[in-house]
């Protein structure tokens, strides 16, 4: 990891710069493989899988045995757990489906607006060396809860062509059966297009590595809606004096482990603390299982010293980090002037594993800095909201004038007369 000692404010910006790949070289490869998706269908997603993934899948379509066989693969005290974060996932977004009220805005005029499922969605899971089952539980409750009524789950297998049985269970534990043996950008087009064996969706959730990125950001230009730029995973981390190095370095390695192209950051104004913790990272680096991985995630990660805790959050508020942990002291105030971030962890027992698993909040978050104006995956991003109006006779009497002033105004004389021909309707009895 680099430590950069005192920075001038002039080069924040610069320093809060994510690590990426080529672009133009990503676009075009990108949209070699959506357009391949589109024209090929079925026989494009048999010829990307055997490339990318060097698995051919088979049939793409998870079969329902393969489902009820996953169940017994899980060992009970993990079933447990996955039980324990689907009821305090449940818990916190079954809490998110808010009724609003009617108002009446002028006398005679009532208006409201009603929360209806988006009928069709796709949700991308990560598989690979981790499989984020997790994910499946972050993704598939909400969507249940919203009430949509088709769930397509696109994960790629492992080298044995299957999908992890992990996956699989907690899909049917929360009754999705709906699932397709295909990653990367190829699952993208596919849901966003359909093929004769996947079908399309309305809208597309779930994180990935830049190449999925890209691709949702591409489809989504072509008018099929998705949750968020959600890339490779971040971490910030704020921490002073009373911080234990050791967690800190922990939580760094935790976020670093999940791909090399992870970025993870710790800001604090203790230069002590920063070489403690720069210290306890090579040392819990070396038992990590994902070590390689993790390694090469800490090229792209930076030690910050900075004047002031007031200073690590102004830093912290630019570069708008998905996840942010703040272990200090007045951790809570610290927290009350964060502006841009995905999720927030208080204090020192908050780990981000935590928002990760199981404490209830989602774990698809905006990442790249679209913490600035994006929020993250709630039960309300599988819900569209429908307004409704109903005016009276009071009521298009009240409101006639102000509609036709308003309409004569940008001369727009149709929309005046509609109202218009009902208020000489009502004088004419």
């Amino acid at each position: 990891m680099k430590t950069i000692l005192y920075p001038e404010k002039k080069s924040w910006e610069t320093i809060c710069r994510r690590p990426g790949i080529n672009q133009t070289d990503l676009t075009d490869t990108i949209m070699g493989i959506i357009n391949r998706v589109k024209s090929e269908k079925d026989k494009a997603i048999y010829y990307f899988s055997e490339k990318f993934d060097g698995v051919p899948p088979g049939s793409l379509k998870v079969s329902l045995s393969e489902i009820t066989e996953s169940i017994a693969k899980v060992p009970e005290e993990l079933k447990k757990a996955i039980n324990i974060a689907k009821t305090n996932i449940e818990n916190f977004h079954s809490a998110q489906l808010l009724t609003e009220p009617v108002i009446e805005t002028f006398k005679g005029v009532r208006c409201w607006r009603k929360s209806v499922a988006i009928e069709k969605v796709g949700l991308y899971i990560p598989g690979g060396s981790a499989p984020l089952f997790s994910t499946v539980l972050m993704l598939g409750i909400p969507a249940k809860l919203a009430g949509c009524t088709e769930i397509v789950i696109c994960t790629p297998p492992g080298k044995n062509g299957k999908v992890n049985p992990l996956i699989l269970y907690t899909a049917q534990l929360i009754g999705i059966t709906e699932i397709f043996k295909v990653g990367g950008a190829q699952a993208i087009a596919a849901m966003a297009y359909g093929t004769e064996s996947i079908p399309n969706v309305y809208k597309i959730f779930g994180p990935g590595n830049q190449y999925v990125t890209k691709a949702k950001e591409m489809i989504q230009q072509a008018g099929i809606s998705i949750d968020m730029p959600a890339g490779p995973s971040e971490v910030l981390i704020i921490a002073d004096n009373t911080a234990n190095a050791e967690f800190v370095a922990a939580y760094l390695l935790s976020q670093a482990e999940h791909g090399p192209d992870s970025q993870v950051i710790m800001l604090s104004d203790n230069q002590g603390l920063i070489e403690k913790v720069k210290s306890e990272v090579e040392k819990q680096l070396q038992i990590l299982p994902r070590k390689e991985i993790a390694k090469k995630a800490l090229e792209n990660s930076k030690l910050i010293l900075l004047y002031s805790l007031d200073d690590c959050i102004d830093f912290s508020n630019i570069y708008a980090p998905e996840h942010l942990i703040i272990n200090s002291l007045d951790a809570n105030s610290r927290a009350n002037k964060v502006k841009n971030a995905g999720s927030v962890f208080i204090g020192t027992f908050s780990c981000e594993s935590a928002g990760d698993y199981a404490s209830g909040t989602n774990h698809t978050l905006p990442t790249n800095g679209f913490a600035r104006n994006y929020s993250g995956v709630s039960t309300e991003s599988f819900l569209k909201k429908i307004s409704f109006q109903e005016l009276s006779i009071e009521g298009i009497k009240n409101l006639g004038p102000t509609i036709e002033l308003m309409a004569e105004a940008e001369s727009l004389n149709g929309h005046k007369n509609a109202v218009s021909v009902r208020l000489k309707s009502l004088q004419n009895g």
